[in-house]
């Protein structure tokens, strides 16, 4: 199975949201500093995860929560009021 996840940063509050094969490797991969974006808004918390059969699933997901439209649809759905 292939992971969407949208981590929060605690230090920041800005979301970050990734596709993946194992969700604890990859948080710990935030965490480290393994990714460029990520690395100086540490700390980071899973907030939103869902599962795919495959990676090409996983990554139409990925490509609309990063689209406008899908960072509204993700704040609904989590009950996140809007960012200013």
């Amino acid at each position: 199975m292939i992971y969407l996840y949208v981590i929060e940063s605690c230090s920041h509050g800005s979301w970050y949201v990734g596709i993946c094969a194992d969700i604890p490797r990859r948080l710990n991969d935030h965490e480290v500093g393994r990714n460029r974006y990520t690395k100086g808004r540490r700390p980071w918390k899973l907030i939103h995860s869902e599962e795919f059969p495959d990676w090409a699933t996983a990554r139409i997901r990925e490509k609309y929560y990063k689209s406008a439209c899908g960072k509204r649809t993700l704040k609904q759905t989590l009950h996140y009021p809007d960012k200013k």
